[in-house]
């Protein structure tokens, strides 16, 4: 598959982050103004994260976290039944060639937030860290 000689980087293109962000926006709007034809998906209030997609556009990573983070796999079965209405909404609102494959996953980002707070309230780690500190102020 052949670069994109405009981008040489590891992370992805201004392309691949911009049209992420019309994809976020648009699932989100689409989501929130409950335009599918599902009282399963319209019922729940699904917070659209992030889009990651594919550096061809062709596949959209769609991470959500339902309100709360309660019933997760609900959530997913909900968007993954809908994704062809999803995706023709997408292709309606964006100006893209092809409208993405969307994939659903968890953002777990807050999980990981919260492990990361939880770590760092420990008294262990909080001596370790003020040592760290002490040791840096010195030099």
């Amino acid at each position: 598959m052949a670069r994109n000689s405009h981008h040489d980087g590891p992370g992805p293109s201004q392309r691949q982050l911009r049209v992420g962000e019309l994809i976020r926006r648009t699932l989100s709007s689409v989501l929130s103004r409950g335009e599918v034809h599902d009282p399963a998906l319209n019922g729940m209030s699904i917070t659209v994260a992030e889009v990651r997609t594919s550096p061809d556009l062709k596949i959209a990573t769609v991470y959500v976290m339902p309100l709360g983070g309660g019933d997760r796999d609900a959530a997913i079965d909900a968007l993954k039944r809908n994704k062809g209405e999803l995706r023709r909404a997408l292709g309606k609102d964006l100006t893209l060639k092809y409208a993405p494959d969307l994939r659903f996953v968890i953002d777990e980002t807050f999980d990981r937030m919260d492990e990361t707070r939880e770590m760092l309230s420990r008294a262990e780690v909080r001596r370790d860290v003020e040592a760290v500190d002490r040791r840096e102020d010195q030099e």
